[in-house]
This record gives structure tokens, sequence and C-alpha cells, in this order.
């Protein structure tokens, strides 16, 4: 049996609702249903009776919920097992926002020394996905802030950083040493798309989500915004030197929690190649801010 329709059938009946279950899978509704509807008759059964609450399990569901866990648990250890094996492959690391990037040329020295065959491959992820690609498998680590939905995933604590306001040059708070975030009100700031993780966008919006602005997905649109369009907005401290350029200042903000950098991996994965990168980027983390 096909494993993609495996895990729709998994989440709906988890959910126990096919609207719930897309919005867990990050499918459209009618994707999933069809896929469901070739499982039943692929089986030659129904899987699922609809109810005015969503979606109940028939008895054929019920074995086949038990079964299906099962062969994916199994397909999910063959493949971290197969992936384990491979002495040279790449370990992918996707990076959200900057966070922990200071650390990574040391941790790299480390790693070339006890896994000289190991290649890490850097991936940035847009700012619309604070899980840095770990949901998709598009990387297996990913060094990024929280707070946002964190299910399904292991989430190991590196540090904070404080947050920035980017502002126009021009702009009367620009030449403030400090500002306090509230002095933000009012202001149209740049957003991110609807859709985006809620917290994720809360934190970074730190304002009413109606607010007026333009609607961002990187960090250069971030920018873009703020020069152009005249927005307001909060980044990273590291920011003020990653990406400092004429007409933008960058001015330190009270009142708001500071941006907290984690290492995420997906729960429960069986992987020492990314153990190993894991451990040799918090050391440096740790050693970065000891420093």
């Amino acid at each position: 049996m096909d494993l993609r329709a495996l895990r729709c059938f998994v989440a709906v009946a988890e959910e126990g609702h096919f609207g719930r279950a897309a919005a867990r899978l990050h499918l459209a509704q009618p994707p999933l249903s069809r896929r469901i509807r070739e499982l039943e008759t692929d089986l030659g059964c129904r899987l699922f009776d609809r109810i005015p609450t969503g979606a109940r399990l028939t008895p054929a569901g019920e074995v086949l919920l038990i079964e299906a866990r099962d062969l994916l648990e199994r397909a999910e250890r063959a493949r971290e097992r197969v992936r384990a094996a491979e002495s040279e492959r790449e370990v992918v690391l996707g990076t959200v926002a900057g966070a922990g990037l200071d650390a990574s040329h040391a941790a790299l020295a480390v790693l070339r020394t006890t896994h000289p065959v190991l290649r890490v491959r850097l991936r940035e992820a847009p700012v619309t996905d604070p899980t840095g690609g770990l949901r998709e498998r598009h990387a297996d680590l990913a060094l990024t802030r929280l707070p946002f939905d964190t299910a399904g995933l292991a989430i190991r604590p590196l540090g904070v950083e404080p947050v920035v306001a980017a502002l126009r040059a021009d702009d009367p708070l620009a030449a403030r040493p400090r500002l306090h975030v509230t002095e933000l009100a009012g202001r149209p700031r740049f957003r991110l798309p609807a859709g985006t993780d809620a917290r994720w966008r809360a934190y970074w919006l730190a304002a009413e989500e109606d607010s007026t602005g333009p609607v961002v997905t990187s960090a250069e649109e971030c920018l873009h915004a703020v020069l152009w369009d005249g927005a307001a907005g909060l980044l990273p401290a590291g920011a003020a030197r990653r990406h400092a350029r004429p007409g933008i200042a960058f001015v330190p903000v009270d009142g708001h929690p500071p941006s907290r950098v984690v290492l995420a991996r997906r729960a429960g994965a069986a992987d020492l190649l990314a153990d190993a990168v894991a451990a040799a980027l918090a050391d440096a983390y740790a050693a970065a801010a000891a420093a």
C-alpha cells in the first residue's frame, strides 16, 4: 500500500475530522479525501463513517489503523537505518532567521576531526517556516527560534538573543539608543503571510493582527519593506550586523521577550550522524556564548 495514503488515513483517524487532518498534513482537503477514497477502493471496504462531527472509523478501519501505524513506523526505521548506514551521506542543516549561525564555523571545525567524511549542507528556510524544513523532511536538523508549534519535534535550547526594531534611517525613533516595543504601535509593520505558524507570527509582529503593512517571506523582503514602504518591524539583534546597509537603522527594543535560539529535529528519529552534528553545534554555541 502507498505510504502517503496510509499517512493520510492515520491523520484522519487520529483527528476524527477530514479538515483537521488536512491542516495537520498541510494538504488541501479534496486531495486528502481522494487518497482515502482510493485506499478504500484498493482495499474493497469502507474505512470511515461520515458523522456530523467528522469521521468515525469502521471496524475495518480500526484494524487498518493498527497495521498502518506499524507499517509507517517500520518504514521510518528502515529509512533512518539506511541513511545512518551511509557514512558519507549529507546532513542537511536548516536555518531560520540566522539562528545559531555564528557557532557553525566552530562546530564544523570539530566535525572535520571527528567525522572527516561527513558533509553538512546548509539550507536557509524562509521566515515563514520556523521548523527550517523539518516537517517537509527538507532538513535533518534545524537551527531556529521559538515560539512556534513544536508538536512532533525534539527541541534543544541553545540560548537567547535580544530583538531590534528595523526602521528607516530618517525615522525619528532611529536616532534613539533604545526604544520600547509599545512605541511601534500604530505604525505600518511588515507582516507574515496567513497560514504561517500563529505563535511565530504573533511573536514577530508584536502588534494586532489587523496591523497595516506589507507581507514578507524573507529577511531581504523585511528590509525592502522598511526602506521602500516605511514599515517597521522586529528582527533578531544579529540582523544589525548581518544586514547592515545605508538607509536602515536597527534600534534595541525593550518590553519584548528575547528570541529563544534552539536546535530542533524530528522526535524519535534515530540518526547517529545528525546526533554528531547536533552535539557539535550545541557545544560550539555554548562556547561562543561564554566567550
